[in-house]
């Protein structure tokens, strides 16, 4: 899909449905900016866990917002996009359960969603992007050209996340990982700031029992629909 217009393409749903490895893919093969929201708000998150911040706190995370620099940089290795936090490359730190068990709390906080949505609108200013998370559709970009809402089983999730996490640590046990999910698809869902919901004119995409080149193949053909 060469000389494809400008849009902005927004992919929301519950942890672990793949939101990412689809944005990442469509990114690629529309030549648009693939933007990671969960990266920010693990960066958020990790920041705060090595500083000790109180998040309970509005003062102290208000202060604490101040002394951070969120970034994604290209690493041409790869060809991925990478997060930095304050010059640090913390794409792999930030994919740990010690951050995933967090996660969900910090970014129900109303001052951290208002700093990362800032920055994301910011990055949206052009077009061209496919940006991933929870409340995209609904809060950072409502007036998208293409929304998605994925979803999937649970227990199809919940084996995902598990095989996900098993290759950078075999300690993790699936127990673990399944009240993690709960947990998250909770706070997610209940926060009162932006909690996930599916956008009136979102598209929903359950990938249950799908493959990873057929939902390609099928997102593609609604971005043709959506530039027709």
């Amino acid at each position: 899909m060469s000389s494809v217009p400008a849009i902005i393409i927004t992919i929301d749903g519950w942890s672990s449905c793949g939101k990412s490895t689809l944005a990442k893919q469509l990114a690629r093969e529309l030549s648009y900016t693939y933007i990671d929201s969960g990266a920010m708000y693990r960066a958020i998150t990790l920041y705060f866990l090595r500083n000790h911040i109180d998040w309970t706190s509005p003062a102290e995370v208000t202060s604490a917002l101040q002394h951070i620099s969120l970034e994604f940089r290209a690493n041409h290795k790869n060809g991925q996009t990478e997060m930095y936090l304050n010059g640090e490359n913390v794409e792999y730190v930030i994919r740990d359960l010690v951050v995933a068990e967090k996660v969900s709390e910090v970014a129900a906080i109303r001052e951290v969603r208002e700093f990362a949505v800032a920055q994301q609108q910011m990055m949206g200013r052009q077009k061209g992007i496919v940006m991933d998370g929870r409340d995209i559709g609904t809060v950072v970009f409502p007036a998208a050209e293409l929304k998605i809402f994925m979803t999937a089983d649970k227990a199809i999730r919940v084996q995902r996340r598990f095989h996900e996490l098993y290759e950078k640590n075999p300690n993790v046990t699936i127990d673990e990982v399944r009240a993690n999910l709960e947990l998250r698809d909770y706070i997610d869902s209940h926060r009162e700031v932006s909690p996930l919901r599916k956008a009136a004119d979102a598209i929903e995409l359950d990938n249950s029992h799908i493959g990873i080149r057929e939902q390609l193949e099928l997102v593609k053909e609604w971005v043709k629909q959506r530039l027709g």
